[in-house]
């Protein structure tokens, strides 16, 4: 049995007003829960059952995802009354695994078309305590970069910085052995990326790398989450999870669209009203959100809730979104 463990507890600020109401793996992206596709990702790699560890709005998984049956893999939930950190919660969520072998774990925020099944080879072959996923960006600042040598052995962890060392950075996907997370203190505050990744280093633990470059996204901020999703819809980026689409769009249920209202390359949240005339191209409208008659949107996102008056013409813009 291979066992993963998905990291959802997080509160997404930088989606604010989506996350409100809604923690951020939560979100729609093309049309289903992010969190949808990356439970999804783990089931196509081989992966039979899945923890989600939660936290911020805990409550809100379950009713959605169930046992996991209707996905095809089995799922559980630990919920964190405090947070963790991402070492504690993984030590946390990995109680409730019955698999003993290694153990995927994800980032709840990051779509990536990365080799899962090849990671998890590439870790048993080469005896790992650690695998990290790692892939190259053009500016390594916000991210931690990761450095190894001509084995592919990591030979130095570093957070964020001014000045990384190298532009390939931890992608968000790790392969842990059961005895490097038994050996994560457990109900304790614990960052893998400040603590348990530079204490493996020094203690001389097999950590390595494995390096893909394909697709990879941080789905953190309204910008990242609107390029997911046409990603997704374009076929830029393929998920299984990723729902048949109408012209290119996908419409929720319980959208209302005026019959004379166009709709090409868009996201139709749940509840939300296009009114008549109105032409929505290439642009995510969130759930319950209003746009008016007449309304002509091009790459845009409108926030759940949101009101789009009559006769808006508006490209490449964000409405309904707190003024930064």
């Amino acid at each position: 049995m291979s066992s993963a463990i998905l990291l959802v507890g997080g509160m997404g600020t930088r989606l604010q007003p989506l996350t409100f109401n809604t923690p951020k793996p939560m979100l729609s992206v093309a049309g289903v829960p992010f969190t949808e596709h990356q439970i999804i990702k783990a089931r196509e790699a081989g992966f039979t059952e899945i923890v989600l560890a939660t936290s911020f709005k805990a409550e809100l998984f379950e009713p959605y995802f169930g046992d996991g049956e209707r996905f095809g893999i089995s799922i559980r939930y630990a919920v964190e009354s405090v947070p963790l950190g991402t070492g504690g919660a993984i030590r946390n969520a990995a109680s409730m695994l019955t698999g003993s072998g290694p153990v995927a774990i994800f980032n709840g925020d990051v779509l990536s078309a990365h080799d899962l099944a090849a990671q998890l080879s590439f870790h048993v072959k080469n005896q790992a305590d650690v695998t990290l996923y790692l892939t190259e960006v053009p500016d390594a600042r916000a991210f931690g970069a990761v450095e190894f040598g001509d084995d592919f052995r990591v030979t130095a962890f570093n957070e964020k910085m001014e000045n990384p060392p190298t532009n390939m950075i931890n992608a968000g996907c790790y392969i842990f052995s059961r005895e490097v997370i038994d050996s994560i203190p457990a109900q304790q505050v614990i960052s893998v990326e400040r603590e348990t990744f530079p204490g493996l280093l020094n203690d001389g633990a097999r950590v390595f790398a494995f390096i893909d470059r394909n697709y990879w996204l941080d789905i953190g901020n309204p910008s990242a989450l609107m390029k997911a999703t046409r990603d997704l819809l374009s076929g830029a980026m393929y998920s299984a999870a990723t729902p048949v689409l109408s012209d290119g769009s996908f419409i929720a249920a319980g959208a209302s669209i005026a019959a004379t209202a166009k709709i090409t390359s868009s996201v139709i949240g749940s509840g939300a009203q296009i009114g008549s005339g109105a032409v929505i191209e290439g642009c995510l409208i969130g759930a319950g959100a209003r746009v008016g008659q007449e309304v002509v949107l091009t790459d845009c996102f409108v926030a759940d809730s949101a009101q789009v008056e009559s006769g808006v013409i508006a490209g490449g813009s964000f409405l309904g979104f707190p003024l930064k």
